[in-house]
């Protein structure tokens, strides 16, 4: 009777849709959206939405339909590699708005605790090589911070004087996202080259690298290059943080001229375009 129960409601799906294809999580697949600069929005293959540095409302490469926090769809969980405006200045309004947890450098996390730009509840505490596994309906699901060669601080407005103060934004990191079909995503967040990269792509065997390649305040095309080839060797890779500002002049043709004839796959993503993996 069950099993009769089951089909006729598949079958009112049908009638009600018209169609119905697999969901993500059916498929056993993930996907990325790249919203410009480090922002990307992961789907995990249960479904779970995780933001990566959101910067969208005032990212001139953000399309317009994402720049609506409220239309932007479900949030579970942000994660911001560290406190630099254009990593994460909607951070605190997306998780207001759907009390989604911020993962951020420890430090970082305790300045906006401090500071009360969030709730504690939704400021967890971690730091570099610390392991979490966010979700307890989804214990494959595993979050780790790594290193980063940056630097970070948080601008805070001062509601009390209307002036910018400069806060301590903890040590800026990278995210290795452990994904529940086995997958690896390696966010890098701002980074220059430094030669335990190596020992990442030995250790964690990232499959998917989101990188850095404008120049200036991170890597440009020939070190990002170097590092994806040399170092960490993924599977694939996106290229990120570039085209928002014009001291970052590194360019997604360079970095693919820069690859050579390297056997990773290379998607240099426009922002709102998306990746399955």
């Amino acid at each position: 009777m069950k099993l009769v129960n089951v089909v006729a409601r598949l079958a009112a799906c049908l009638a009600l849709l018209g169609s119905c294809t697999l969901s993500l999580a059916q498929a056993g697949k993930a996907e990325l959206l790249w919203l410009g600069q480090a922002a990307f929005r992961l789907t995990t293959p249960s479904g779970k939405v995780i933001m990566i540095d959101p910067w969208l409302r005032t990212n001139p490469r953000t399309p317009a339909e994402y720049k609506d926090l409220e239309k932007l769809g479900k949030v579970d969980l942000i994660l911001v590699t560290h406190g630099h405006f254009d990593h994460i200045a909607d951070a605190p309004a997306l998780a207001m708005l759907h009390k989604a947890r911020v993962f951020a450098p420890g430090d970082l996390n305790q300045t906006l605790a401090v500071l009360n730009v969030l709730p504690p509840e939704l400021l967890p505490r971690m730091n570099k090589s610390g392991t979490v596994a966010p979700f307890a309906d989804v214990p494959g699901l595993k979050i780790t911070a790594v290193h980063a060669e940056h630097s970070s601080l948080f601008v805070w407005k001062n509601p009390a004087t209307s002036k910018d103060e400069v806060h301590v934004g903890g040590e800026p990191v990278g995210f290795i996202i452990e994904l529940e079909n086995g997958q690896k995503i390696y966010h890098m967040g701002d980074t220059g080259l430094f030669g335990d990269m190596k020992f990442i792509g030995e250790y964690y065997k990232p499959d998917v690298l989101l990188i850095p390649i404008g120049g200036n305040f991170t890597m440009g095309p020939a070190d990002a290059a170097y590092a994806t080839r040399e170092w960490i060797k993924p599977k694939t890779v996106i290229p990120m943080h570039y085209g928002t500002n014009p001291l970052a002049k590194g360019t997604a043709e360079e970095y693919l001229k820069a690859m050579g004839d390297s056997a990773v796959k290379v998607l240099p993503l426009k922002p709102g375009e998306k990746a399955e993996f």
